[in-house]
This record gives structure tokens, C-alpha cells and sequence, in this order.
């Protein structure tokens, strides 16, 4: 089963983040408390299956804002990927990539959470979009 983790340095501000874009709860994983880690709950908007994943407290200093990408870059579903970008502009993150659109794919945008984590989001297209 695919599993997903985002390390953070605030973990407050972090859940308040991503509960915000994605509408993901948090719940603290008994006997993890030395890490702060947290598994979190919500479905991915494309298949409506649930996510498995955790958030935990960062092992050192997070990369600059702006800084090339370093570990993976998650990608999740969303409704209304232009909706979803400015929330985080709004809310602590950072431009990574604008919403664009991609023939057969969908309209993607990529931000910075502000923990130096880039997060992407994108709306399937629909049948019949080249």
C-alpha cells in the first residue's frame, strides 16, 4: 500500500495548512510522540479512495524557500486547482509552479507549503479536454 510522508518543522502550522488545502484531519500516532507524528486522514478527490500518510517533525533544517526539490513532490487531486493555489498563496505558501494546463491531464500547480515541501495539485481533465 502506497504511503506518503511530509516532514515538517512546525507541525501546528503544517496541519493547519494542509487541512486547509487538501481538508485532511490529523490524528497523533501512539507512541510517536519523540517524532510528533501524526497519520492523517482524507481521501484523494480523483478516486475517492483514502490516503494513507504521515506528517512528522523534520530531523534538521528545512531547505530555503526556493531551493531545487529535494525527496519527492506530492501530487493530490483537487476540484478546482485554481481555488486550491490561491488558498495557499494566501495561507503560507509560495509560488512553485502557476496552475497550467496539460493536454489529457489536467490543470496542475505546484507550491511551497512553507516548510520546504513542494506540494502539487491537480484537476483531472474531463472526458473530451485535449
Amino acid at each position: 500500500m502506497p504511503h506518503f510522508e511530509i516532514h515538517v518543522a512546525d507541525i501546528d502550522r503544517a496541519k493547519d495548512f494542509y487541512a486547509g488545502l487538501f481538508g485532511w484531519k490529523f490524528n497523533p500516532m501512539p507512541g510517536a510522540d519523540e517524532v510528533g507524528y501524526h497519520l492523517i486522514e482524507g481521501a484523494d478527490i480523483g478516486t475517492g479512495k483514502a490516503l494513507t500518510g504521515g506528517m512528522m517533525r523534520r530531523m534538521g533544517q528545512p531547505p530555503a524557500a526556493g531551493s531545487p526539490i529535494r525527496g519527492g513532490t506530492m501530487t493530490f487531486g483537487v476540484a478546482n486547482c485554481d481555488d486550491r493555489y490561491a488558498w495557499s498563496l494566501a495561507n503560507g505558501g509560495a509560488e512553485a509552479l502557476p496552475p497550467t494546463d496539460f493536454p489529457g491531464i489536467g490543470r496542475c500547480a505546484y507550491v511551497e507549503d512553507g516548510e520546504g515541501n513542494v506540494v502539487g495539485m491537480v484537476t483531472p481533465a474531463q472526458e473530451g479536454d485535449h
